[in-house]
């Protein structure tokens, strides 16, 4: 159950920025005036179409009411929070967002979208520019200089997330079974798998998958076996992870394309696990996405998009 705002005191001079995913939930308690983070503070997946709406308004409880312990501060109402998360770009997650923050009264000024907003923030010059993550799930988001804003991608495991965590990992299984079938290549990733979920052979991936304990997010989490493997040069794993990334490129060069952003010198921000942490798969992604003429500008690595949060956060109490 969320608190009661009833029960907070009023801090004009903080902020809480922010950022929401599949996987978990990051809040950044910081002066409204400097910007300077006194906590973070974690806590589950946020995405309600992932979650439901009552775990993902729990787990921005919790990941609010953890920052503040970290930063030895009573919770309170602050001046401004910004809320980066997936899955609500849609009116109605909007309005469940809004309608939450108002019923805890989380803070005087609110602004809500979605997560890759704060990539902008953080990874780009000016704040324009191509945000992409790639995590459990992908998106491409854009904003003009004038401040226009378009995305690509979004669409959630079922209908997309191209070149996400979780479609590389799903298609390292399916291959891992087409190989133990004798289908398709042998590859070192079936060996990998079983490991990794702790299963003696190929056919225990069944219940394990289909009755067992991994849903989307531990699925999602088995993506760097895929990533590890076509950087060891596993030719199936290879074809997966070029192939993701020339998705995940494609969906970038829509969200350019379609939305008018200049296909030269454009500031380039990437989030999320699969990005960050792989310099084989971003290098995948950044020679597809130039092979699809799309002659970027600086790219930016932005592990905390929390922080571009805090910086939207201030600027709603300037």
């Amino acid at each position: 159950m969320t608190s009661s705002f009833q029960d907070f005191p009023y801090r004009p001079d903080l902020v809480v920025g922010i950022d929401g995913g599949g996987t978990r939930t990051l809040a950044l308690l910081a002066r409204a005036d400097t910007g300077e983070v006194l906590g973070r503070g974690s806590g589950g997946p946020s995405n309600i179409q992932s979650v439901g709406v009552d775990g993902a308004l729990k787990a921005l409880d919790e990941a609010i009411d953890s920052a503040f312990a970290a930063a030895g501060v009573s919770r309170a109402r602050v001046a401004g929070a910004t809320l980066g998360l997936a899955g609500v770009d849609r009116n109605e997650g909007l309005d469940i967002i809004f309608g939450w923050g108002d019923r805890i009264g989380l803070a005087d000024h609110m602004s809500v979208a979605n997560d890759a907003t704060l990539l902008l923030a953080a990874g780009t010059p000016d704040g324009w520019g191509l945000a992409v993550i790639a995590g459990t799930g992908s998106i491409a988001f854009v904003r003009k200089p004038d401040g226009e804003l378009g995305r690509c991608g979004g669409w959630g495991h079922t209908l997309g997330d191209e070149g996400s965590a979780y479609q590389i990992a799903v298609r390292g299984l399916r291959a891992s079974c087409r190989a133990a079938d004798l289908c398709a290549p042998p590859t070192v990733l079936l060996e990998r798998f079983l490991k990794r979920m702790g299963l003696h052979e190929a056919p225990d991936l069944i219940p394990a998958v289909y009755r067992g304990p991994w849903d989307r997010a531990a699925i999602a989490g088995t993506a760097p076996l895929v990533l590890e493997a076509a950087a060891e040069e596993d030719a199936v794993a290879t074809d997966i992870v070029r192939s993701e990334a020339a998705e995940l490129a494609e969906t970038a060069r829509a969200a350019v394309v379609n939305h008018g952003l200049p296909r030269t010198g454009i500031p380039v921000a990437l989030a999320g696990g699969v990005l960050l942490g792989s310099e084989t798969y971003r290098t995948y992604f950044l020679t597809a996405l130039r092979n699809a003429g799309i002659e970027y500008g600086p790219v930016q690595l932005v592990p905390e998009p929390a922080a571009g949060a805090v910086v939207l956060a201030r600027q709603l109490v300037r």
